[in-house]
């Protein structure tokens, strides 16, 4: 079994109404992590994505830091890591 365990969680960068997440609340956030977990990072990307709908293949290409952010942590793998609150 591996020594650590990688999480990863995509951050949205805009509310449902499409208005930005302040910068404030994003590094909050970040912090929040970083604090929890001792290190954390994260990273802008493109993200491309597809489906299928009633026959219909939709693509969607979202350029980097349009849309979201990813952030990630390596922490033990560990019983007592297994359920993190």
């Amino acid at each position: 079994m591996s020594r650590l365990r990688r999480y990863e969680i995509l951050v949205p960068l805009l509310f449902n109404n499409g208005a930005p997440v302040p910068e404030e609340l994003l590094s909050e956030t970040f912090a929040e992590l970083r604090d929890k977990f001792g290190a954390a990072s994260w990273e802008t990307q493109v993200v491309r994505g597809s489906w299928e709908h009633q026959g219909t293949i939709i693509r969607i290409i979202l350029p980097a830091s349009s849309s979201m952010f990813r952030t990630f942590q390596n922490i033990d793998n560990s019983s007592s890591n297994s359920n993190i609150d």
